[in-house]
């Protein structure tokens, strides 16, 4: 425990360096801006699903469950489309503060597991470079390799996907290269 606790400033400046990093590749950078896109006549879908009083919460479209799917209704709800998940937040402006905050915590979290990893496999003194392959492959792993699964179950465009495994590569190496330098020599 005592040499993890000497990670403390890599594991808080990594947490800092990629949140600032993130900021500047989501607000400068505009290549994530074709992840989104409006939807078509949005004031008019936008009052039936206030209508629907819908809850927080993620929907399925059009929802059957697994027993119902074979059904010719379920199939031809299917069929017709649209195929998807919606994800319903409370209503007001989104709370980027809120957000913001939580994915600093984040970056904290997965700088706290990377320096566990990291300190029990990783001697102290060790050369840049094995404290860099070891961190940045974690810190990737923690950044990156969970976007595909939105790929691959909620449908989320490969471009988006790719864009977002870059970006936690982006991530994995900033990590990496602030273990490699602050680590206990």
């Amino acid at each position: 425990m005592g040499f993890l606790a000497s990670l403390w400033l890599p594991i808080v400046l990594s947490a800092v360096i990629i949140f600032i990093a993130s900021s500047i590749m989501h607000t400068v950078l505009t290549y994530h801006r074709s992840d989104y896109h409006q939807l078509p006549d949005e004031d008019r879908l936008l009052a039936t699903l206030r209508s629907a009083n819908l809850k927080r919460g993620t929907y399925v479209l059009p929802y059957c469950l697994p027993k119902d799917m074979k059904t010719p209704a379920a199939q031809e709800k299917y069929k017709q489309g649209p195929v998807g998940f919606l994800t319903v937040m409370p209503s007001g402006l989104p709370a980027m503060p809120k957000f913001l905050a939580k994915w600093f915590i984040y970056c904290l979290v997965v700088g706290f597991f990377t320096a566990y990893v990291a300190a029990h496999t990783v001697a102290p003194g060790a050369h840049y470079l094995a404290v860099f392959r070891v961190v940045g492959t974690v810190a990737f792993m923690a950044y990156g390799l969970g976007e595909p699964i939105n790929a691959i179950w909620r449908g989320q465009t490969c471009s988006a996907t790719i864009k977002a495994v870059v970006d936690g590569l982006i991530y994995g190496l900033l990590t990496a290269g602030t273990f490699g330098w602050l680590w206990p020599r």
